[in-house]
């Protein structure tokens, strides 16, 4: 049986906020470690009926970057959840919700900007 792996790093400070996140996976063409200032990881259990999950970011993540990753994390969440059930609809809901969020977010960037 094949088997790979990925690699997650991270860099705390004195006070065990993370200060960097690195990631490398063995069955990738890039030979180098990678940079995060984000991540999200969520595992299904299937026992449990949960879900448990690890969400860390970077002290130095901007808002503007935590909103874009939320925005490409949704939609990438529904493409997945429609290759994985073949539902249309509700994918094309959860991508509706992150534009609306994304929308939501840049018009209170500009308010704020305005201030």
């Amino acid at each position: 049986m094949q088997q790979s792996s990925i690699n997650i790093n991270v860099h705390l400070d004195a006070n065990k906020v993370p200060e960097q996140i690195t990631w490398s996976a063995s069955d990738t063409s890039a030979d180098a470690i990678k940079k995060a200032k984000a991540m999200m990881l969520s595992f299904w259990d299937g026992a449990e009926k949960n879900a448990l999950r690890i969400d860390l970011w970077t002290k130095d993540m901007m808002v503007d970057e935590m909103a874009d990753f939320f925005y490409q994390t949704l939609m990438t969440m529904a493409e997945s959840y429609q290759r994985a059930t073949k539902n249309d609809e509700m994918a094309n809901d959860v991508k509706a919700f992150a534009k609306q969020f994304y929308r939501k977010f840049s018009a209170q960037q500009v308010k704020q900007n305005k201030l």
